[in-house]
């Protein structure tokens, strides 16, 4: 391991590719800035660039466009409600409070403290547990995956708010969305009236961009455009409180992310929901998540940053991509004629263990370049809102038709921010619409693939010991929320006839 370790070393503090290194991870920070672009998008479009490069400076600078945009993701959805990627989503419900509150340089600070700190964490895990964990995975079939999937939907009633029927009742909507296009393993096309553009269903990206983007304009617009934000310098800073706060949090969505992170095809979406949703049950202060809560910004940040490095796992020891930019990254290992899998830690112990160690100059490499420059983006919510929210439009509308290259992709930017703005208007929370979108395609996936495997019996998930343990352990995060709150709700009721009762007395 420590010969591997120092191998690693020698490759990655080369100039060439610590240069490379840093110009992946700010190509990157931009990228995820740009709404609709995302981490996928993004190496996609550079890929073509780095064939010219050795292999491992090719990946080095790659992989750091892909942290670097989580990163950048994060700014835009804590600064102005519009995340760049997907996993960025839930960044918003307390990143944006806490920049509505002049918190936005502390809520950057604990993001950016966040990601470095689950960066180190999972690269640890990636670098002493990367075969075995691998391994593991493969125990991992449709069953087990649909097991998963049940448990981030039970990460619902965390999401629902006050109101748990309305936070159902969305993420109803959100599953029926969804479903539009051709169905999971058949050839049916579903609620597309006739349109060929509907076929491959409504883009994720454009729906988040206009709801919590153009959502949020339209709001504000209504509310007769507040003030903007005038926070002291001082103000922007992290406090100790609140880094006190945010520790406890970001170890758990670093662990949580990691072991997300690792499964084929889960993503770090699903891991920062699950983070957001298990801080809202064991937080010491989960009363005030979701209205401008450290815990709030430090779980899902974390969770994202350890899911990106475990997603490296079954992508170098199996061959299999763990999220949708590794899968492009693996199409640079063909490129570049290497094959993924057991065999690559023996056969190229160079470009593996550089491009390991490489993490970590990156992601010291954005925490000094960002840590710094947090209470200078906040400088952006100074900004008059009569050209703020012009530029928010604009890059949400371009970095939509980026997305499809034709104007049908404005227009669910457009739909989906009228939608945005009447959940805004009539308090429907937004959070379970979207978890229902994204995870809709991946329940219908793996619920054909699982009836397939039992012949239309889905019992066979409790047969099965892993995803017997996952279904109860959906079970419980589902019915122990409501359960609480049913007896908080009779001892309220107690409580208030009792002061009642006395008072008449």
């Amino acid at each position: 391991m420590i010969d591997n370790l120092m191998i690693g070393l020698e490759t990655a503090v080369s100039p060439e590719n610590l240069l490379w290194c840093f110009v992946g991870v700010l190509l990157g920070t931009v990228i995820g800035l740009l709404p609709g672009l995302g981490s996928t998008t993004g190496v996609a479009i550079l890929l073509p660039v780095t064939l010219t490069f050795e292999p491992v400076t090719a990946l080095i600078m790659l992989a750091g466009i892909y942290y670097g945009s989580q990163y950048g993701s994060s700014i835009s959805s804590i600064l102005i409600s519009t995340p760049g990627d997907s996993s960025s989503v839930v960044l918003t419900l307390d990143g944006y409070q806490m920049a509505r509150k002049g918190r936005a340089g502390a809520a950057l600070a604990i993001s950016a403290l966040a990601s470095f700190f689950a960066a180190i964490v999972s690269l640890v895990g990636l670098i002493a547990l990367a075969q075995p964990i691998a391994k593991f995975a493969l125990n991992f079939g449709p069953a087990e995956n649909l097991a998963v999937i049940l448990l981030g939907m039970a990460t619902i009633v965390s999401f629902a708010g006050e109101n748990m029927l309305r936070g159902i009742t969305m993420a109803a909507a959100g599953l029926l969305v969804s479903m539009v296009g051709v169905a999971s393993g058949f050839s049916t096309a579903r609620f597309t009236f006739g349109s060929v553009n509907l076929l491959s269903g409504l883009d994720f990206v454009a729906v988040m961009i206009g709801i919590f983007a153009v959502g949020e304009v339209l709001h504000q617009i209504r509310r007769g455009g507040e003030k903007p934000i005038r926070a002291r310098f001082r103000d922007l800073l992290v406090t100790k409180e609140e880094l006190r706060r945010s520790f406890p949090s970001s170890a758990r969505g670093t662990g949580l992310g990691f072991s997300v992170g690792v499964l084929p095809g889960a993503g770090a979406t699903l891991a920062t929901f699950l983070a957001y949703g298990v801080e809202k049950q064991v937080s010491r202060f989960k009363r005030l998540i979701g209205k401008g809560a450290p815990e709030g910004v430090a779980a899902p940040e974390a969770a994202n940053n350890a899911a990106a490095n475990a997603s490296f796992i079954p992508t170098l020891a199996l061959g299999i991509p763990g999220s949708g930019t590794t899968a492009v990254l693996l199409g640079a290992f063909v490129i570049f004629g290497l094959q993924p899998g057991p065999l690559l830690f023996q056969q190229e112990p160079d470009l593996v263990w550089g491009l390991l160690v490489s993490f970590f100059f990156g992601n010291l490499i954005l925490l000094v370049l960002n840590l710094p420059m947090a209470p200078v983006f906040a400088q952006i919510l100074r900004i008059p809102y009569v050209f703020l929210y012009p530029i928010v439009l604009m890059m949400s509308f371009v970095g939509a038709f980026a997305l499809g290259n034709n104007t049908f992709t404005l227009w669910i930017v457009f739909f989906a921010g009228l939608l945005g703005y009447f959940m805004k208007r009539f308090d429907f929370p937004a959070a379970p619409f979207v978890l229902g979108l994204v995870l809709g395609p991946l329940l219908e996936k793996y619920l054909v693939q699982t009836s397939a495997m039992g012949d239309g019996n889905l019992l066979i998930m409790l047969q099965r010991p892993l995803s017997l343990v996952l279904t109860i352990a959906a079970l419980i995060a589902l019915v122990y929320p409501l359960v609480g709150a049913v007896i908080r709700n009779l001892r309220t009721r107690k409580a208030d006839a009792t002061a009642k009762e006395m008072a008449s007395k």
